[in-house]
């Protein structure tokens, strides 16, 4: 569910104007019983030159959430405080190390945020004018935002919920009722729910969840599944680790799983987690979900955040940053890895012929991206070599404003089990600064997307339609005769998240390269969350730690390169 690419993104639809700019609306929706009010004030929504006006005198409107899950005491978010907590008490540098990090996603920021945290000097480069990477959001001309991606964080990501508590804004993230919502494509318009109940606990509530729901599985179908699953559930990490080589088809047909799972629940699970369809993915993927979602009583819990990521999330980051003497620079895209005599880094060279040397150097961009930066000199270190299996996969998000407010719609996230349509939310009801009383914002993740990725925004639009006619039959129709589309944003990603398929995950790369000083973040490096933005943030922190750990390594070469630069030259 996270979409997205740092630099190779193309962004399309109408009212392309980019602002980073322009402040957060002041309305709050408190948890359980406590209700707030605030004012809605006068919009303008343009539709190709025609103008249509929201006008919302004062309305009294009253937001409800649902309280944030108890997530302190669970054993992954506390080894998650930990690692927090290395750098916190680490010992104080003598001279603080100087990293130049190129790529401010959430790796990026993670890596620079737990460096600032140790005493370093972060240096963050990212190449456009909006930070977030694979959650960046742009502000059209009607102050409406369209992001990269539908973004949900989960109870399951113990370092993002560390982070949001380190930065104190555990209040921006709203959280819904504890289910997954299903679209049913046999009976258009009607939903099939899995609810957790919050007084059973995991895998307990899990297991009730689904022998509860009768809907999309029959009883004899479960049995069977569940037989499936019982390798998985015996044999623990190292039986997840060794699906890698099986696709989530291949390993269906071996343990004796109905087809009819595949498609009612596979299928959806696939093109949440990796925009691509089971008979791409890796199984491995799939164990490692459900055993984070089955293991934790509030794992599979959702949460959205509160407004656009790059100001309710990024900035909160970029001020710590630059609260510890960190930098964080934007329009500054890395051309070049330029390299000393003995192969290790000399400086970054930038598009505008800036320099930046450091003490140390961190590439936090896609691995795309960065497979085109990759120096001659590296190409055949093995380290370097095997990021030719990891390619990023093509995503579409679709952000499409209606004249009218939805009905047949949930305060959640819903799964649409549609053949061009992975997941959705109607934002104007899911996030606080999207809110609108009067019209619905549908935002949809269109996937698997490789054979769109390069049609026209129009014909991505009229495929939506399609789809939607089918998930809402009494209210919206292909040809617009019912609810008609006043704008749009189509934002299309070549290459986003690393394609989860069989035999990547030897391929991924640890934080520290072969290489003196030079190390990676991101998703796609090795960790255990795969491709998500708790991945990206538990990756920077590792990385950073990697660099705390060779400080006196990197500060002894630091030392010498000084040293080499001040010997005088024999006349």
């Amino acid at each position: 569910m996270d979409t997205g690419c740092l630099s190779s993104m193309n962004i399309t639809g109408v009212n392309q104007a980019r602002s980073f700019a322009g402040q957060l609306p002041t309305q709050r929706c408190f948890p359980s019983s406590h209700l707030a009010s605030f004012n809605v004030k006068s919009l303008v929504l343009r539709n190709k030159g025609r103008s249509s006006h929201r006008r919302h005198s004062a309305l009294q409107i009253v937001c409800k959430d649902f309280p944030r899950p108890p997530l302190e005491s669970t054993i992954n978010y506390l080894e998650a405080g930990q690692l927090s907590s290395f750098f916190r008490n680490s010992e104080r540098p003598s001279k603080p190390l100087q990293v130049v990090i190129a790529g401010a996603g959430l790796a990026g920021l993670s890596t620079a945020k737990y460096l600032a945290d140790a005493g370093h000097k972060p240096i963050l480069l990212e190449a456009r004018d909006v930070l977030g990477g694979k959650v960046a959001a742009w502000k059209d001309e009607d102050g409406d935002w369209y992001e990269t991606g539908l973004h949900i964080f989960f109870g399951a990501y113990p370092n993002i919920q560390n982070l949001f508590g380190e930065l104190g804004i555990e209040d921006r993230l709203q959280w819904k009722e504890h289910s997954m919502i299903f679209a049913m494509p046999n009976k258009p318009g009607e939903f099939s729910r899995f609810d957790f109940p919050e007084t059973l606990p995991a895998p307990v509530n899990g297991i009730w969840a689904i022998l509860k729901n009768n809907e999309m599985l029959t009883w004899p179908e479960k049995v069977k599944f569940a037989i499936g699953l019982l390798p998985a559930m015996l044999g623990g990490q190292p039986y997840v680790e060794a699906q890698d080589g099986l696709t989530v088809s291949e390993w269906m047909k071996k343990q004796g799983v109905p087809d009819r799972v595949n498609d009612e629940v596979f299928i959806a699970m696939s093109k949440a987690l990796n925009f691509i369809n089971p008979d791409e993915l890796s199984m491995q993927c799939i164990l490692i979900a459900l055993n984070r979602f089955l293991q934790e009583k509030h794992g599979s819990k959702m949460a959205f955040l509160d407004g656009n990521p790059p100001e309710r999330l990024c900035m909160p980051i970029v001020d710590h940053i630059r609260s510890r003497g960190g930098e964080v620079r934007l329009n500054s895209r890395l051309k070049k890895i330029e390299l000393n005599s003995d192969g290790t880094v000399k400086h970054f060279g930038l598009t505008d012929g800036t320099q930046i040397t450091g003490d140390a150097y961190v590439c936090a961009a896609p691995v795309d991206i960065f497979k085109l930066l990759v120096p001659q000199e590296w190409s055949e270190i093995s380290y370097f070599k095997k990021l030719e299996k990891l390619v990023g996969v093509p995503v579409i998000n679709v952000h499409i404003w209606f004249d009218r407010k939805l009905k047949n719609t949930y305060d959640h996230l819903l799964f649409s089990r549609s053949s061009l349509l992975s997941v959705y939310a109607d934002m104007s009801v899911t996030c606080k600064e999207y809110y609108d009383p009067n019209r619905s914002m549908l935002e949809l993740v269109f996937a698997p997307a490789e054979e769109w990725i390069g049609r026209s925004d129009a014909e991505i639009i009229d495929a939506t339609m399609e789809e939607l006619a089918k998930l809402f039959p009494d209210e919206i129709a292909a040809d617009q005769s019912k609810a008609k589309i006043l704008k749009y944003h189509v934002v299309k990603t070549p290459r986003s998240v690393y394609k989860t398929v069989p035999n990547c995950e030897p391929c991924r790369p640890l934080q520290r390269s072969p290489i003196e000083g030079f190390y990676l973040a991101g998703d796609y490096t090795k960790q255990k969350f795969l491709a998500s933005m708790e991945g990206a943030v538990l990756s920077g922190k590792l990385c950073a730690q990697s660099i705390v750990q060779d400080y006196s390594r990197l500060s002894l070469r630091s030392q010498k390169s000084l040293q080499s630069e001040e010997v005088p030259v024999a006349s």
